[in-house]
Protein backbone atom coordinates (compact mmCIF):
# COMPACT_ATOMS: atom_id res chain seq x y z
CA UNK A 1 0.00 0.00 0.00
CA UNK A 2 2.79 2.34 0.81
CA UNK A 3 4.50 1.46 -2.51
CA UNK A 4 1.35 2.34 -4.48
CA UNK A 5 1.11 5.75 -2.84
CA UNK A 6 4.76 6.33 -3.63
CA UNK A 7 4.28 6.09 -7.44
CA UNK A 8 0.75 7.41 -7.71
CA UNK A 9 1.66 11.07 -7.07
CA UNK A 10 4.14 11.48 -9.97
CA UNK A 11 1.81 9.67 -12.37
CA UNK A 12 -1.02 12.07 -11.52
CA UNK A 13 1.31 15.04 -12.19
CA UNK A 14 2.33 13.64 -15.63
CA UNK A 15 -1.27 12.96 -16.64
CA UNK A 16 -2.34 16.43 -15.53
CA UNK A 17 0.50 18.00 -17.57
CA UNK A 18 -0.48 16.10 -20.72
CA UNK A 19 -4.11 17.11 -20.30
CA UNK A 20 -3.13 20.76 -19.92
CA UNK A 21 -0.96 20.63 -23.04
CA UNK A 22 -3.79 19.04 -25.02
CA UNK A 23 -6.13 21.76 -23.83
CA UNK A 24 -3.71 24.53 -24.91
CA UNK A 25 -3.25 23.04 -28.38
CA UNK A 26 -6.98 22.52 -28.80
CA UNK A 27 -7.90 26.08 -27.85
CA UNK A 28 -4.91 27.83 -29.63
CA UNK A 29 -5.24 29.95 -32.92
CA UNK A 30 -5.05 28.23 -36.33
CA UNK A 31 -1.72 28.82 -38.31
CA UNK A 32 -2.01 29.79 -42.01
CA UNK A 33 0.59 28.06 -44.24
CA UNK A 34 2.12 30.56 -46.77
CA UNK A 35 4.24 29.72 -49.81
CA UNK A 36 7.76 31.19 -50.01
CA UNK A 37 7.70 34.30 -52.29
CA UNK A 38 9.39 33.93 -55.73
CA UNK A 39 12.81 35.63 -55.94
CA UNK A 40 12.89 37.89 -59.05
CA UNK A 41 16.41 39.12 -59.92
CA UNK A 42 16.99 42.71 -61.01
CA UNK A 43 18.79 43.12 -64.34
CA UNK A 44 20.39 46.11 -66.04
CA UNK A 45 18.70 46.92 -69.35
CA UNK A 46 18.88 49.33 -72.26
CA UNK A 47 16.46 50.31 -74.99
CA UNK A 48 17.50 49.12 -78.46
CA UNK A 49 17.92 52.13 -80.74
CA UNK A 50 19.23 51.15 -84.20
CA UNK A 51 21.20 53.97 -85.80
CA UNK A 52 23.87 54.61 -88.44
CA UNK A 53 27.33 53.67 -87.21
CA UNK A 54 30.56 54.96 -88.72
CA UNK A 55 33.14 52.23 -88.30
CA UNK A 56 36.73 53.15 -87.55
CA UNK A 57 39.93 51.12 -87.49
CA UNK A 58 42.73 51.95 -85.08
CA UNK A 59 46.39 51.45 -85.90
CA UNK A 60 49.75 52.80 -84.77
CA UNK A 61 52.82 53.90 -86.66
CA UNK A 62 55.80 56.25 -86.87
CA UNK A 63 55.87 59.40 -88.98
CA UNK A 64 58.29 59.18 -91.92
CA UNK A 65 59.14 61.53 -94.79
CA UNK A 66 57.67 60.70 -98.17
CA UNK A 67 60.99 61.39 -99.91
CA UNK A 68 64.45 60.99 -98.39
CA UNK A 69 67.72 61.51 -100.26
CA UNK A 70 71.46 61.41 -99.76
CA UNK A 71 73.24 64.56 -100.90
CA UNK A 72 76.29 63.29 -102.80
CA UNK A 73 79.22 65.28 -104.19
CA UNK A 74 79.36 64.73 -107.97
CA UNK A 75 82.79 66.34 -108.30
CA UNK A 76 85.92 66.40 -106.15
CA UNK A 77 87.37 69.52 -104.61
CA UNK A 78 87.70 71.80 -101.62
CA UNK A 79 84.49 73.13 -100.06
CA UNK A 80 84.31 76.91 -100.35
CA UNK A 81 81.03 77.59 -98.53
CA UNK A 82 78.17 75.80 -96.79
CA UNK A 83 74.64 77.18 -96.50
CA UNK A 84 73.44 78.13 -93.00
CA UNK A 85 70.58 75.68 -93.58
CA UNK A 86 73.07 72.80 -93.78
CA UNK A 87 72.70 71.81 -90.15
CA UNK A 88 70.69 68.99 -88.62
CA UNK A 89 67.07 70.18 -88.64
CA UNK A 90 67.71 73.08 -91.02
CA UNK A 91 65.00 73.99 -93.55
CA UNK A 92 65.72 74.80 -97.20
CA UNK A 93 63.76 75.52 -100.35
CA UNK A 94 64.00 74.00 -103.80
CA UNK A 95 66.85 75.63 -105.76
CA UNK A 96 68.83 76.82 -102.72
CA UNK A 97 72.62 76.38 -103.04
CA UNK A 98 73.52 74.16 -100.09
CA UNK A 99 77.24 73.54 -100.73
CA UNK A 100 79.71 75.24 -103.08
CA UNK A 101 82.94 73.52 -104.18
CA UNK A 102 85.97 75.34 -105.54
CA UNK A 103 85.42 76.03 -109.25
CA UNK A 104 88.79 77.10 -110.64
CA UNK A 105 89.94 73.66 -111.80
CA UNK A 106 86.62 73.02 -113.54
CA UNK A 107 86.61 76.43 -115.19
CA UNK A 108 90.08 75.66 -116.60
CA UNK A 109 88.89 72.25 -117.78
CA UNK A 110 85.93 73.88 -119.50
CA UNK A 111 88.15 76.37 -121.32
CA UNK A 112 90.43 73.57 -122.49
CA UNK A 113 87.42 71.61 -123.73
CA UNK A 114 86.12 74.63 -125.62
CA UNK A 115 89.55 75.17 -127.22
CA UNK A 116 89.69 71.52 -128.29
CA UNK A 117 86.18 71.90 -129.68
CA UNK A 118 87.21 74.90 -131.76
CA UNK A 119 90.24 73.00 -133.05
CA UNK A 120 88.09 70.02 -133.97
CA UNK A 121 85.66 72.26 -135.81
CA UNK A 122 88.54 73.75 -137.81
CA UNK A 123 89.97 70.32 -138.61
CA UNK A 124 86.57 69.19 -139.82
CA UNK A 125 86.17 72.21 -142.09
CA UNK A 126 89.60 71.55 -143.66
CA UNK A 127 88.86 67.86 -144.05
CA UNK A 128 85.57 68.59 -145.80
CA UNK A 129 87.25 70.98 -148.27
CA UNK A 130 90.06 68.49 -148.96
CA UNK A 131 87.64 65.69 -149.59
CA UNK A 132 85.54 67.89 -151.88
CA UNK A 133 88.66 68.72 -154.00
CA UNK A 134 89.74 65.09 -154.17
CA UNK A 135 86.24 64.07 -155.20
CA UNK A 136 86.19 66.62 -158.05
CA UNK A 137 89.67 65.60 -159.27
CA UNK A 138 88.70 61.93 -159.18
CA UNK A 139 85.72 62.62 -161.43
CA UNK A 140 88.11 64.24 -163.95
CA UNK A 141 90.48 61.30 -163.40
CA UNK A 142 93.25 63.65 -162.29
CA UNK A 143 93.95 61.70 -159.02
CA UNK A 144 93.69 58.07 -158.04
CA UNK A 145 90.89 56.46 -156.08
CA UNK A 146 93.23 55.82 -153.18
CA UNK A 147 93.87 59.54 -152.70
CA UNK A 148 90.13 60.18 -152.51
CA UNK A 149 89.80 57.35 -149.99
CA UNK A 150 92.51 58.92 -147.84
CA UNK A 151 90.66 62.24 -147.92
CA UNK A 152 87.42 60.48 -146.94
CA UNK A 153 89.19 58.77 -144.04
CA UNK A 154 90.56 62.11 -142.76
CA UNK A 155 87.01 63.55 -143.00
CA UNK A 156 85.58 60.68 -140.97
CA UNK A 157 88.26 61.09 -138.30
CA UNK A 158 87.61 64.85 -138.14
CA UNK A 159 83.89 64.28 -137.62
CA UNK A 160 84.57 61.79 -134.82
CA UNK A 161 87.01 64.20 -133.19
CA UNK A 162 84.35 66.92 -133.26
CA UNK A 163 81.82 64.64 -131.55
CA UNK A 164 84.37 63.77 -128.88
CA UNK A 165 85.22 67.45 -128.35
CA UNK A 166 81.50 68.24 -128.02
CA UNK A 167 81.05 65.51 -125.43
CA UNK A 168 84.07 66.66 -123.43
CA UNK A 169 82.80 70.23 -123.47
CA UNK A 170 79.35 69.19 -122.25
CA UNK A 171 80.91 67.12 -119.46
CA UNK A 172 83.11 70.03 -118.43
CA UNK A 173 80.05 72.30 -118.33
CA UNK A 174 78.18 69.77 -116.17
CA UNK A 175 81.14 69.37 -113.83
CA UNK A 176 81.30 73.13 -113.41
CA UNK A 177 77.55 73.23 -112.62
CA UNK A 178 78.00 70.42 -110.12
CA UNK A 179 80.36 72.48 -108.01
CA UNK A 180 77.15 73.98 -106.62
CA UNK A 181 74.99 71.42 -104.80
CA UNK A 182 71.41 72.63 -105.22
CA UNK A 183 68.39 71.55 -103.14
CA UNK A 184 66.16 69.26 -105.24
CA UNK A 185 62.98 70.10 -103.28
CA UNK A 186 61.63 71.95 -100.26
CA UNK A 187 62.93 70.00 -97.34
CA UNK A 188 64.88 69.61 -94.15
CA UNK A 189 68.32 68.31 -93.22
CA UNK A 190 68.35 65.08 -91.23
CA UNK A 191 72.15 64.75 -90.88
CA UNK A 192 75.17 66.54 -92.39
CA UNK A 193 78.87 65.70 -92.62
CA UNK A 194 80.40 68.74 -94.33
CA UNK A 195 82.26 71.92 -93.35
CA UNK A 196 83.91 74.76 -95.24
CA UNK A 197 87.53 73.98 -96.16
CA UNK A 198 86.93 70.24 -96.20
CA UNK A 199 88.00 68.25 -99.28
CA UNK A 200 85.32 65.99 -100.72
CA UNK A 201 85.60 63.25 -103.31
CA UNK A 202 83.28 62.47 -106.17
CA UNK A 203 80.51 60.13 -104.93
CA UNK A 204 80.99 61.00 -101.25
CA UNK A 205 77.74 61.36 -99.25
CA UNK A 206 77.79 64.61 -97.32
CA UNK A 207 74.22 64.94 -95.98
CA UNK A 208 70.82 63.26 -95.68
CA UNK A 209 67.78 65.30 -96.68
CA UNK A 210 64.03 64.72 -96.68
CA UNK A 211 61.13 66.55 -98.27
CA UNK A 212 58.47 68.39 -96.30
CA UNK A 213 55.67 68.33 -98.87
CA UNK A 214 54.16 65.17 -97.34
CA UNK A 215 54.66 63.05 -94.25
CA UNK A 216 53.75 59.37 -94.32
CA UNK A 217 52.77 56.84 -91.67
CA UNK A 218 52.89 53.07 -92.21
CA UNK A 219 49.80 51.59 -90.52
CA UNK A 220 49.46 47.81 -90.03
CA UNK A 221 45.81 46.69 -90.19
CA UNK A 222 44.35 43.23 -89.61
CA UNK A 223 42.80 41.68 -92.70
CA UNK A 224 39.42 41.22 -90.94
CA UNK A 225 39.22 44.99 -90.43
CA UNK A 226 39.65 45.75 -94.13
CA UNK A 227 35.95 45.10 -94.86
CA UNK A 228 35.10 48.20 -92.83
CA UNK A 229 37.30 50.47 -94.98
CA UNK A 230 36.34 51.89 -98.41
CA UNK A 231 39.33 50.65 -100.36
CA UNK A 232 40.09 47.86 -102.82
CA UNK A 233 43.12 45.57 -102.76
CA UNK A 234 42.49 44.40 -106.31
CA UNK A 235 44.21 45.77 -109.40
CA UNK A 236 41.92 48.76 -109.62
CA UNK A 237 42.41 52.47 -109.20
CA UNK A 238 41.28 53.91 -105.88
CA UNK A 239 40.50 57.56 -106.51
CA UNK A 240 41.84 59.98 -103.94
CA UNK A 241 38.36 61.19 -103.03
CA UNK A 242 37.22 57.68 -102.03
CA UNK A 243 40.30 56.65 -100.06
CA UNK A 244 39.77 56.51 -96.28
CA UNK A 245 40.43 59.60 -94.24
CA UNK A 246 42.56 59.27 -91.14
CA UNK A 247 43.12 61.28 -87.98
CA UNK A 248 46.55 60.98 -86.37
CA UNK A 249 46.78 61.60 -82.65
CA UNK A 250 49.71 61.91 -80.27
CA UNK A 251 50.70 63.86 -77.15
CA UNK A 252 53.00 66.70 -78.17
CA UNK A 253 54.34 69.63 -76.13
CA UNK A 254 52.30 68.50 -73.15
CA UNK A 255 48.94 68.44 -74.95
CA UNK A 256 46.92 65.93 -76.97
CA UNK A 257 47.23 66.84 -80.66
CA UNK A 258 45.60 65.63 -83.88
CA UNK A 259 46.41 65.96 -87.58
CA UNK A 260 44.07 65.09 -90.48
CA UNK A 261 45.30 62.97 -93.36
CA UNK A 262 44.27 60.37 -95.90
CA UNK A 263 45.23 56.81 -96.76
CA UNK A 264 46.82 56.93 -100.22
CA UNK A 265 47.86 53.34 -100.93
CA UNK A 266 48.51 49.87 -99.57
CA UNK A 267 51.81 48.06 -99.65
CA UNK A 268 52.23 45.28 -102.16
CA UNK A 269 52.18 42.30 -99.80
CA UNK A 270 51.16 41.03 -96.39
CA UNK A 271 53.72 41.47 -93.65
CA UNK A 272 55.27 37.97 -93.39
CA UNK A 273 55.73 38.27 -89.62
CA UNK A 274 52.50 39.91 -88.43
CA UNK A 275 50.25 38.79 -91.34
CA UNK A 276 48.84 42.30 -91.52
CA UNK A 277 48.21 44.64 -94.43
CA UNK A 278 50.16 47.88 -94.28
CA UNK A 279 48.31 51.05 -95.27
CA UNK A 280 50.20 54.25 -96.06
CA UNK A 281 48.64 57.46 -94.76
CA UNK A 282 49.79 60.90 -95.87
CA UNK A 283 49.57 64.32 -94.26
CA UNK A 284 50.16 67.31 -96.55
CA UNK A 285 52.58 70.07 -95.50
CA UNK A 286 53.29 68.58 -92.06
CA UNK A 287 55.40 71.60 -91.02
CA UNK A 288 52.84 74.19 -92.17
CA UNK A 289 49.86 73.41 -89.97
CA UNK A 290 47.00 75.90 -89.53
CA UNK A 291 46.22 77.90 -86.40
CA UNK A 292 48.18 76.76 -83.37
CA UNK A 293 48.53 73.12 -84.40
CA UNK A 294 52.18 72.09 -83.96
CA UNK A 295 54.05 70.47 -86.87
CA UNK A 296 53.80 66.74 -87.42
CA UNK A 297 57.44 65.91 -86.82
CA UNK A 298 59.25 63.04 -88.46
CA UNK A 299 59.86 60.24 -85.95
CA UNK A 300 56.72 60.93 -83.87
CA UNK A 301 54.83 57.79 -82.81
CA UNK A 302 51.11 58.31 -83.47
CA UNK A 303 47.78 56.54 -83.06
CA UNK A 304 45.75 56.58 -86.26
CA UNK A 305 41.96 56.44 -86.42
CA UNK A 306 41.05 55.38 -89.95
CA UNK A 307 37.54 56.48 -90.88
CA UNK A 308 35.61 53.60 -92.46
CA UNK A 309 32.20 52.86 -93.94
CA UNK A 310 28.85 53.79 -92.43
CA UNK A 311 26.47 50.91 -91.66
CA UNK A 312 22.75 51.51 -91.12
CA UNK A 313 20.46 50.15 -88.36
CA UNK A 314 23.17 48.99 -85.98
CA UNK A 315 22.60 48.32 -82.27
CA UNK A 316 25.66 48.70 -80.04
CA UNK A 317 25.65 46.74 -76.77
CA UNK A 318 28.31 45.81 -74.21
CA UNK A 319 30.18 42.71 -75.29
CA UNK A 320 29.29 41.02 -71.99
CA UNK A 321 25.60 40.99 -72.99
CA UNK A 322 26.26 38.38 -75.70
CA UNK A 323 25.54 34.78 -74.86
CA UNK A 324 27.06 31.70 -76.46
CA UNK A 325 26.20 31.18 -80.10
CA UNK A 326 25.66 34.88 -80.88
CA UNK A 327 22.51 35.16 -78.79
CA UNK A 328 21.32 37.65 -76.21
CA UNK A 329 18.32 38.09 -73.94
CA UNK A 330 15.56 40.66 -74.25
CA UNK A 331 12.98 41.46 -71.57
CA UNK A 332 9.37 41.29 -72.75
CA UNK A 333 6.51 43.48 -71.59
CA UNK A 334 5.56 40.72 -69.14
CA UNK A 335 8.98 40.91 -67.51
CA UNK A 336 10.17 37.55 -68.84
CA UNK A 337 13.40 36.75 -70.65
CA UNK A 338 13.38 35.78 -74.32
CA UNK A 339 16.48 34.86 -76.31
CA UNK A 340 17.29 36.32 -79.72
CA UNK A 341 19.63 35.16 -82.46
CA UNK A 342 21.62 38.20 -83.62
CA UNK A 343 24.14 38.93 -86.36
CA UNK A 344 27.33 40.28 -84.87
CA UNK A 345 28.81 42.73 -87.35
CA UNK A 346 31.88 43.55 -85.30
CA UNK A 347 33.46 43.14 -81.87
CA UNK A 348 35.78 45.91 -80.69
CA UNK A 349 37.09 46.06 -77.16
CA UNK A 350 34.05 45.96 -74.84
CA UNK A 351 31.50 46.74 -77.56
CA UNK A 352 29.49 44.46 -79.85
CA UNK A 353 27.84 45.89 -82.97
CA UNK A 354 24.70 43.97 -83.93
CA UNK A 355 22.95 43.98 -87.28
CA UNK A 356 19.55 42.25 -87.32
CA UNK A 357 17.71 40.21 -84.69
CA UNK A 358 16.78 43.15 -82.47
CA UNK A 359 13.80 45.40 -83.18
CA UNK A 360 13.77 49.07 -82.35
CA UNK A 361 12.44 49.73 -78.85
CA UNK A 362 13.06 46.24 -77.45
CA UNK A 363 14.55 46.03 -73.98
CA UNK A 364 17.97 44.37 -74.06
CA UNK A 365 19.24 42.60 -70.95
CA UNK A 366 22.79 43.73 -70.17
CA UNK A 367 23.36 41.84 -66.90
CA UNK A 368 25.22 38.55 -66.82
CA UNK A 369 22.93 35.86 -65.33
CA UNK A 370 24.65 32.68 -64.23
CA UNK A 371 21.66 30.36 -64.75
CA UNK A 372 19.20 32.30 -66.91
CA UNK A 373 16.51 30.30 -68.70
CA UNK A 374 13.95 31.11 -71.36
CA UNK A 375 10.84 32.66 -69.80
CA UNK A 376 12.46 33.51 -66.49
CA UNK A 377 10.93 36.50 -64.74
CA UNK A 378 13.25 39.43 -64.10
CA UNK A 379 12.95 42.96 -62.80
CA UNK A 380 14.35 45.32 -65.46
CA UNK A 381 16.26 48.37 -64.30
CA UNK A 382 16.98 50.74 -67.17
CA UNK A 383 20.31 52.46 -66.90
CA UNK A 384 19.99 56.16 -66.18
CA UNK A 385 23.33 56.78 -67.90
CA UNK A 386 23.68 54.20 -70.68
CA UNK A 387 27.22 53.52 -71.88
CA UNK A 388 28.42 55.65 -74.75
CA UNK A 389 30.11 53.90 -77.61
CA UNK A 390 32.49 56.21 -79.48
CA UNK A 391 32.17 54.44 -82.83
CA UNK A 392 28.39 54.69 -82.81
CA UNK A 393 28.30 58.43 -83.44
CA UNK A 394 29.07 60.22 -86.69
CA UNK A 395 30.20 63.32 -84.71
CA UNK A 396 32.63 65.43 -86.70
CA UNK A 397 32.27 63.28 -89.80
CA UNK A 398 28.54 63.85 -90.36
CA UNK A 399 27.64 64.23 -94.01
CA UNK A 400 31.08 63.17 -95.23
CA UNK A 401 30.63 59.44 -95.58
CA UNK A 402 33.24 57.64 -97.62
CA UNK A 403 30.99 54.64 -98.20
CA UNK A 404 27.64 53.45 -96.87
CA UNK A 405 26.35 49.91 -96.57
CA UNK A 406 22.82 48.92 -95.68
CA UNK A 407 21.88 45.66 -94.01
Amino acid sequence: MALTKRYLGPAVVVVAGLALAALIVATGPDLDTQAQPEEIPAVQTMRAMPQPVRMTVTAHGTVMPKTESSLVAEVSGRVLSVSPAMVSGGFFEEGDVLVEIERIDYEVALEQSRANLASAQSELANAEKAYQRQDELTERQSVSESQRDDALNRLTIARASLREANARTQRAERDLERTRLVAPYDGRVRTERIDAGQFVNRGESIATLYSIDFAEVRLPVRDEDLKFLPLSLARTTNSESTMPRVVLRAPFAGLARSWPGRVVRTEGELDPETRMVNLIAQVARPYDQPDETPPLKVGLFVEAEIIGRTFDDIVAVPRSALQAGDRLYVVGTDGRLASRDVEVLRLTGETAYLRGGIAAGETVCLSVLASAIEGQRVRPVESSAPPRFPNSQLSEFDGQAEGTESP
